[in-house]
């Protein structure tokens, strides 16, 4: 048994050279990834190790590394492409839900697309314009698509592997703003869960916390804090928002007969509102109390000094349960 310390950086890190070792047909491309490493220092020291052929530097211009992924998916490689920031997928949307999303269905099953499209998302890392968005619904809505959102170390490990492995695309997002702070232990040759599977991460009685990426560490703190009251919130980490795995959610709220979702998308026909639409036909008679969400505003995302106040935290979490519960 092989055991370290790592933070979500280097898990992806090492998922995506194990995954690249394993299969010489895996190539990496996208902005700054090769000699410098990725912005967040993701693809650090791959370029060096597999060479410029693998690890491919591409000029400024997403739907043109889109588009080449796509040639190459149809070719019979497996190629990973990063987006630098969430904010700068906007120019490969056409070729992500044109092309990518329905050459598989399309071609009735003879073109498989094999590519992982790399995001890193959400906020709360004091960065400028086009930096810091949540743009995973507009993903999970688009058919073809497998959208999956990594919250911590050990997933980033596993789930980028998996990711790399699925015939189908999938739009791999990941937390900036947990990239390097916190640790977890990994034990590489632990069997992990499967790749489209939501997972309870905390058990709990009264409330049923339903979170997916950066909001999974706040949603703990938020349990960590109602359990000082006397409270016992389970939350449950999404993991995978297309296809969406609902029975650990189903079996939670039976329950719990109350329900609580927080992502950092604002709220308006986000991710909250389809689980919400769910739970509702599914647990209609299990439920003590209207399903609420928790999420950003219904504006732009602010300047980076206003960010704290834009981004749902603790106290607004608290705060929906605290109404939940007053039902």
């Amino acid at each position: 048994m092989s055991t370290q310390r790592i933070t979500l950086a280097k898990g992806l890190n090492m998922g995506l050279r194990k995954a690249m070792e394993d299969d010489d047909k895996v190539l990496i491309m996208g902005e700054d990834v090769g000699k410098l490493g990725g912005v967040f220092r993701i693809t650090d020291g791959l370029q060096k190790d597999f060479g410029e052929d693998r690890v491919i530097d591409s000029p400024l211009a997403e739907s043109g590394i889109v588009g080449t992924a796509v040639g190459l998916a149809m070719r019979g490689y497996r190629p990973v492409v990063e987006i630098q920031f969430d904010g700068f997928v906007y120019p490969a949307y056409d070729q992500i839900v044109c092309q990518v999303a329905k050459l598989h269905f399309r071609s009735r099953g003879k073109v498989k697309m094999p590519m992982v499209i790399r995001i890193p998302f959400g906020g709360g890392i004091g960065a400028v314009e086009h930096h810091s968005e949540s743009p995973e619904a507009q993903f999970a809505h688009t058919p073809g698509l497998k959208v999956v959102a990594c919250s911590n170390p050990v997933d980033g490990y596993h789930m980028i592997q998996q990711a790399i492995a699925c015939d189908d695309p999938v739009i791999f997002l990941e937390p900036k703003r947990q990239y390097h702070a916190d640790k977890a232990e990994l034990d590489d040759t632990a069997t992990p869960d499967p790749l489209f599977t939501s997972r309870v991460v905390r058990r709990g009685s009264d409330v049923t916390v339903r979170a997916y990426g950066p909001m999974v560490k706040t949603s703990m703190q938020a349990a960590e804090a109602a359990a000082g009251e006397g409270r016992s919130l389970e939350v449950i980490d999404l993991r995978t928002l297309s296809p969406l795995d609902m029975a650990p959610v189903y079996d939670s709220v039976r329950r719990t007969g109350r329900v609580v979702v927080t992502h950092e998308a604002h709220v308006n026909l986000g991710m909250g509102a389809e689980i919400a639409a769910r739970i509702s036909e599914e647990c209609f008679y299990s439920l003590e109390a209207p399903v609420l969400r928790v999420g950003g505003f219904d504006t732009p995302y602010p300047p980076s000094r206003l960010e704290e106040a834009w981004l749902p935290d603790l106290d607004r979490l608290l705060d929906a349960v605290d109404r939940s519960l007053a039902h």
